[in-house]
């Protein structure tokens, strides 16, 4: 009897241990699960590379900046050539490839979370057109500031050269030349990548030039990286610019239309010479007589440059939906070209 009460004691024993052991076993296998679980989460926003980045500085490298390094663009001498909103350009000289660069610095409170910036920026540094600006490196510190780096351009901007006064910016093979460059650039983000690349702040502030008046589209994709209130700003920053289209009054939302209006608005201020906020009303500004009236210089057919007036304008309809594509404004182009 006594040896039985010591069986029944110790199965009673057993019983216990393997109640704890399989709810441990259980409370694991939970966590496990719970921690997979958020990996496997991250891992559909992200990978390795980004969750590092988010600890410590790192430098992205991309065609034209393999060399680059964290050193070379932090101790990189520079001066500042613009200020927005949301961050501030610097032309720096690179000291160890005594290299001049152009250097983004974008405000941390203005970008989105790293993640999503890291793929964007994955993406817009794969892009390479002779009419768009590259990007060759980026670089994220570990209190989020971020910057972008781009070649330098000595020849400056668009809206620099339409207003010097030398002459250069009124001739038609000059006129022309821009014109297409710039649609080739628009063209390539719009049709020739697996998603639309919008700009979303096309002006001709951001039509840097090099070579020969070639024209280079910068600034391109910005939207991809900034939040939604630095979006807002930049958007009224356009406004003031003149550069906003009328759709955009009630929304934030930009699209390829919203680029074809602001091209159409750039091809008007090659042709007048004029700023798009100096206008006092549409009129005054689009007017065909006040372009033929010795704006334009060189051997050009009259029709030619009527042609390019009424492209601009129908770029600058009020409907986006009135707008032409930009495969029919390059053909129009190549039609218009000598």
């Amino acid at each position: 009897m006594e040896d039985r009460q010591k069986i029944m004691l110790f199965l009673a024993l057993l019983s216990s241990c393997s109640f704890a052991l399989f709810i441990t076993v259980t409370l694991i296998c939970i966590c496990r699960r719970k921690g997979y679980s958020r990996n496997e989460s991250w891992d559909k926003e992200s990978n390795f590379e980004v969750s590092e980045m988010e600890m410590k500085e790192e430098m992205m490298r991309f065609e034209g900046g393999e060399d680059l390094t964290c050193f070379d663009v932090l101790d990189a001498p520079g001066e500042v050539i613009g200020k927005s909103s949301f961050g501030t350009l610097y032309k720096a000289n690179l000291v160890r490839s005594n290299t001049v660069v152009v250097l983004r610095f974008l405000r941390p409170a203005c970008t989105r979370k790293v993640q999503v910036v890291m793929h964007a920026v994955q993406l817009l540094g794969s892009v390479r057109h002779p009419n768009l600006v590259p990007l060759c490196g980026f670089y994220v510190g570990p209190r989020g500031e971020k910057l972008l780096v781009h070649p330098f351009y000595r020849r400056g901007n668009l809206a620099e050269f339409i207003r010097d006064g030398n002459g250069e910016s009124q001739k038609w093979s000059v006129i022309y030349r821009i014109s297409t460059g710039i649609a080739r650039g628009l063209n390539h983000l719009h049709t020739s990548l697996p998603k639309p690349i919008i700009h979303g702040n096309l002006k001709s502030k951001n039509i840097l030039l090099g070579r020969n008046q070639t024209p280079l589209v910068s600034d391109f994709g910005l939207f991809l990286l900034l939040n939604p209130s630095a979006i807002q700003e930049m958007i009224e920053d356009a406004a003031v610019d003149g550069y906003k289209p009328p759709e955009m009054i009630k929304t934030n939302h930009t699209s390829v239309e919203t680029d074809i209006f602001n091209f159409g608005v750039i091809l008007l201020e090659l042709l007048t010479g004029k700023e798009p906020n100096e206008k006092p009303n549409a009129n005054q500004v689009f007017d065909s007589n006040s372009i033929l009236d010795h704006r334009i210089f060189g051997p050009v057919d009259e029709e030619d440059i009527l042609e390019l007036y009424h492209l601009a304008i129908a770029c600058c309809s009020p409907l986006p939906s009135f707008r032409p594509d930009i495969k029919h404004i390059c053909m129009k182009l190549q039609e218009i070209g000598p």
